[in-house]
């Protein structure tokens, strides 16, 4: 099978790479060609570097380790081609930036200017990312949907389920069905500490989680029928044991009765988040387009040992200082050991295409349409829930009843994101105020105006 990688120059292909090169499952179910697809040759030239390197270091593992070989690592063709790229793919992982790290820079400085949030997917800079993105996703799905028709896709590329929900309307408008399912680390990462906080198995542990991406909730933690998480929520030392405990604090997150997804610290305490933000050396932008430019530059003149070796520090740094912040805010603590080893939407990604294209029916926290999972939301909504996936492809499962003030804030999001959603896929200035406007961490449409002017929307974004 082949697996297209859109964004293929990008830094975190070499954990997809490497999840690749584990996978033990049934040979006739894996992928055998990766195909890395970027509008930059010299990212695609020094990530290919760490992709050959790390298949030579998995190979002498297994070596070494006295297993018999799977079987061979999947071979890998690189091509700033879409429609060479898109042909023949069975899987499509669409990792895009749209506007690369300056793009990025400047949605997070123009909303900070106007004394609001300035933030990759959450706030003015999470709309104006998306208005530059939206364009761009919606074309490779006319793509996909012309060159490879039974093709799945998955969208790792933020704000996730706006480009989710948009990739999807244009399959749907061909009569393809939805072949687009959003995925994101953050939920994986969240039940999974919060499981071992509470003496769970992560493996085994079942979560009900319940919110669209990057604003969702765990709000069951439930291990041979009987859920964790209420003597978690009562067990001081536990409960701030982990990321999200430090982060929420024991008591707000005992007055939620739930543990929240990271992002939601912008919302549940945007005034420290927001002075963090303002009071660093350089946003989150800022330092990833360093810190890349160091790793790119470098990797131009250097071995694939090296470049691996430069790849490996990097990563390492970058998981390091995610989030930083917010950590700075709730104390300057640091991250556990656990969850600097990189990875978690990899496996997902990987635990996803086993699940479709060997029919191993499997369990996953995915960005999908809604089609009556949560109460309250539209059909064709997006939104971020346990999923059964198998051959069919993701079927949301059943939430039930979801508390006023998530359901709320679920709705205001949604709001934000179709808005967005128009405004990308016409230009419309209209539309594009009221996204930002209806966002609660945008405090004026005066604001929202502004920030549009200075970030150059329309003239400066792609054409819709």
């Amino acid at each position: 099978m082949r697996l297209t990688v859109l964004g293929g120059g990008g830094f975190r292909v070499p954990l997809v790479h490497r999840a690749l090169l584990e996978d033990a499952g049934d040979p006739a179910g894996r992928i055998t060609e990766l195909v890395l697809h970027d509008t930059a040759q010299a990212r695609l030239d020094a990530v290919r570097a760490v992709l050959a390197h790390q298949a030579e270091r998995h190979a002498a593992r297994v070596e070494d380790s006295g297993r018999p070989p799977t079987s061979p690592p999947p071979s890998v063709r690189a091509t700033t081609d879409l429609d060479e790229a898109l042909r023949g793919a069975d899987f499509v992982f669409s990792a895009i930036r749209v506007g690369g790290l300056d793009g990025r820079t400047r949605d997070e400085r123009v909303p900070l200017a106007e004394g609001v949030l300035g933030q990759e997917t959450v706030g003015a800079g999470g709309v104006l990312y998306g208005l530059r993105t939206l364009p761009v996703a919606v074309r490779i799905a006319e793509r996909v949907a012309e060159l490879a028709p039974g093709a799945w896709v998955v969208n790792f590329t933020n704000p996730a389920g706006m480009v989710t929900e948009a990739m999807n309307r244009t399959f749907r408008e061909r009569g393809l069905g939805e072949r687009v399912i959003g995925i994101c680390d953050s939920p994986v990462g969240l039940c999974r500490r919060t499981a071992r906080a509470a003496g769970a198995d992560p493996d085994r542990a079942d979560y009900d989680y319940v919110g669209l991406n990057h604003l969702g909730w765990l709000r069951r933690v439930v291990e041979d029928g009987r859920d964790r998480l209420p003597g978690l929520l009562a067990d001081e030392a536990r409960l701030t044991s982990f990321e999200e405990g430090r982060l929420f604090g024991a008591e707000w997150l005992r007055t939620l009765g739930a543990v929240p997804n990271e992002y939601l610290h912008y919302y549940y305490f945007n005034r420290e988040a927001l002075a963090a933000v303002r009071d660093a050396e350089a946003t989150r932008g800022e330092f990833l387009r360093q810190q890349q430019a160091r790793f790119y530059g470098a990797s131009r003149s250097s071995s694939p040992a090296e470049a691996y070796a430069a790849w490996e520090h990097t990563r390492r740094e970058r998981e390091e200082t995610y989030m930083a912040e917010s950590r700075e805010a709730t104390g300057g603590w640091e991250r556990d050991t656990c969850d600097l080893e990189g990875g978690g939407y990899d496996r997902v990604a990987l635990a996803l295409m086993r699940a479709i294209s060997r029919n191993e029916r499997t369990k996953l926290i995915l960005n999908v349409p809604n089609r009556g999972a949560v109460p309250g939301l539209g059909e064709d909504a997006v939104v971020e829930v346990p999923c059964l996936v198998d051959a069919g492809g993701a079927r949301p499962l059943s939430v039930g009843s979801v508390a006023e003030d998530q359901l709320g804030l679920m709705l205001c999001l949604k709001a934000v994101e179709r808005s967005a959603i128009e405004a990308a896929a016409d230009g419309s200035r209209r539309a594009a105020v009221r996204a930002l406007a209806l966002h609660p961490l945008v405090d004026s449409v005066r604001v929202a105006e502004r920030i549009l002017d200075a970030d150059g929307f329309p003239a400066g974004f792609p054409a819709g």
